[in-house]
């Protein structure tokens, strides 16, 4: 009997790109499931110029309030979700290297809950 192909996150015929695209593809198709509940959906590309303006240790600490505060105020919610995809991204270049800006999209659920994912364009 021949072992059968499959690919998996542990095969090591898997790029490690393929991987990472595999798990990011079942991340997406899981939180799509679960937006039933949807009751607003906006997608905004959020300026971080102004992480920028801080010194180089305190750069994606930064954007990331940036992004929080954003938020909060474009779509009128105290309670703020950022999905692990989005914070990844952020934190993609370290702590340095932040990002000048990031297309996401931010919905709303019935408990007034807004949670951000990354756009699928970026």
């Amino acid at each position: 009997m021949a072992p059968e192909e499959t690919k998996y996150i542990g095969d090591p015929a898997m790029t490690e790109r393929e991987a990472d695209e595999k798990k990011v593809d079942s991340a997406r198709e899981k939180t799509e499931e679960k937006d039933e509940n949807v009751v607003e959906e906006k997608v905004f590309t959020i300026p971080l110029k102004k992480a920028w303006g801080v010194p180089i240790k305190k750069r994606t600490p930064r954007t990331v309030r940036i992004l929080k505060d954003f938020m909060k105020k474009n779509m009128k919610s105290e309670s703020l979700i950022l999905s692990g995809e989005v914070n990844e991204y952020i934190w993609s270049r370290g702590i340095e290297g932040a990002p000048r800006r990031i297309r996401v999209r931010a919905v709303r659920d019935k408990e007034d809950v807004v949670k951000v994912y990354l756009a699928k364009g970026r």
